[in-house]
């Protein structure tokens, strides 16, 4: 998980970053709100990739466990 973690946090902080500027450059209240949603959009996307790889890791080291 150590690598997948880190990849992730570096995901969400680009993420972050692209968000902080484009509210920042916005000149309208609808610009605000686009801002918004696209970094939504991106956030639920990253989230989702990285909740599967997790999911992938948990059915990994769960097959290698004896059934009880």
């Amino acid at each position: 998980m150590g690598n997948s973690s880190g990849s992730y946090m570096k995901g969400v902080a680009a993420i972050h970053r692209k968000y902080q500027v484009a509210l920042k450059r916005a000149k309208s209240r609808q610009q605000v709100l686009n801002a918004y949603w696209k970094h939504k959009k991106e956030s639920e996307s990253l989230l989702a990739r990285h909740l599967k790889d997790e999911m992938g890791e948990v059915k990994r080291i769960k097959g290698k466990m004896e059934y009880r």
